[in-house]
């Protein structure tokens, strides 16, 4: 019995093979179907192109500002569809390289858009600010640590420094404190009481620092005269036959930092509560039935049970309210301006770098800043470490 033989050069082509006018990269169309070489040379010009298209049409938009209902719309439509293209162009030119490099790259190419903005944004600025805080008032000549000096032996500077510590030693402790008081008493109520009482606490988060500061100061206003007070305290006090006080100028015993302290122990204490309520639901009620077992009040519960097994978020949670203090400038700025002895790092840097016009001064200060905030950084992420090894 005769076979049939296939003619010379055919192949034979499978229903689940490619058909033979299929592209080289496989079915389909678009960059998969494009030689390497091609693809990488698209890449590289779509990225070039890309990048210069944002630069060009951010420094456009900041030279010649559109109308303000359109800044907006047009930067979102720049930045997304900037970094969809970009990334795009990188994903093909990644994609065109030979044997296994393409997989080992892709993930640090993917990376890199991200560390270059880290660079550009925060690396690059600290080492130019360390560089500065060397230089006089326009940057024009080093003058060795002259600045640092100016700053620690001013006696504003130092009273500045004090108002600070004073900051850092009230301000975390109280708003962890009332965030875990909240949390703890609301968890005992009824589920449609527990949401409207978290609710109220949680809502001076929905304000900004400029906000609140401003319905702060009305709080603490003082009108002269007989008009009446605008001020709530005032006119509570005066309702009560006390006299009329000018709240913010009180310096002596620093109470009218205390004031002021008050305004973002307001604002982060709904902060504090949600993260200390989450923490003290995922505690198993196996350990906290065990205590009262044993006869122990709610009151030992609660410090000898609970808070030991929250002890990492309470540390999170007084970590990132310190380092919110060390960095606080809104609220003293519309309240005060930094008068009557309220001034803070953050507004003292302010003040230097734009009311005096010195440069040098203003980045020693900045430098001071970032030597107090680094410790807390480093203890912050070595506790986080610790954490997740002991998971």
């Amino acid at each position: 019995m005769s076979t049939l033989q296939e003619p010379a050069g055919a192949t034979a082509v499978d229903s689940g093979d490619a058909p033979p006018h299929a592209p080289p990269g496989g079915p389909g169309t678009g960059s998969r179907g494009m030689k390497p070489g091609v693809k990488a040379i698209v890449g590289i010009v779509g990225l070039v192109a890309v990048i210069a298209a944002l630069s060009i049409g951010f420094q456009a938009l900041a030279l010649y500002p559109p109308p303000k209902i359109l800044q907006v719309p047009l930067g979102l439509i720049g930045g997304v569809g900037g970094a969809v293209l970009l990334f795009y162009f990188l994903n093909m030119l990644v994609e065109s390289l030979p044997g296994d490099w393409s997989r080992r790259i892709m993930p640090y190419a993917f990376l890199l858009p991200a560390f270059g903005l880290i660079g550009l944004l925060l690396i690059y600025p600290t080492i130019q600010t360390v560089v500065y805080s060397f230089a006089n008032s326009d940057s024009s000549a080093f003058i060795g640590l002259d600045n640092y000096t100016d700053v620690l032996s001013d006696p504003e500077m130092q009273t500045t420094l004090i108002n600070n510590l004073l900051w850092l030693a009230i301000v975390p402790a109280v708003t962890v404190l009332l965030g875990l008081a909240v949390a703890q008493l609301s968890d005992k109520l009824s589920p449609t009481w527990e949401k409207v009482s978290k609710s109220i606490i949680f809502l001076p988060m929905a304000i900004s620092f400029v906000g609140a500061a401003t319905i702060w100061r009305f709080v603490y206003a003082n009108q002269q005269g007989d008009g009446g007070q605008i001020g709530l305290l005032n006119a509570i006090i005066t309702k009560l036959g006390f006299g009329e006080q000018s709240w913010l100028r009180l310096a002596d015993f620093n109470v009218n930092d205390m004031l002021l302290m008050v305004i973002l122990i307001w604002l982060q204490t709904g902060f504090s509560m949600v993260l200390l309520s989450a923490a003290i639901k995922s505690v198993p009620e196996e350990t906290l039935e065990a205590a009262r077992i044993d006869g122990a009040s709610e009151w030992k519960t609660f410090w000898q049970v609970i808070v030991p097994q929250i002890r990492g978020t309470l540390i999170t949670v007084f970590i990132t309210v310190l380092i919110l203090v060390l960095k606080v400038f809104d609220v003293v700025y519309v309240t005060t301006g930094g008068l009557y002895e309220t001034n803070v790092i953050g507004l003292r840097f302010f003040q230097e770098i734009f009311e005096n016009a010195e440069n040098g001064v203003a980045s020693a200060i900045v430098v001071l800043l970032m030597i107090a905030i680094l410790p807390v950084l480093v203890y912050q992420v070595r506790h986080f470490r610790a954490e997740e090894r002991g998971r």
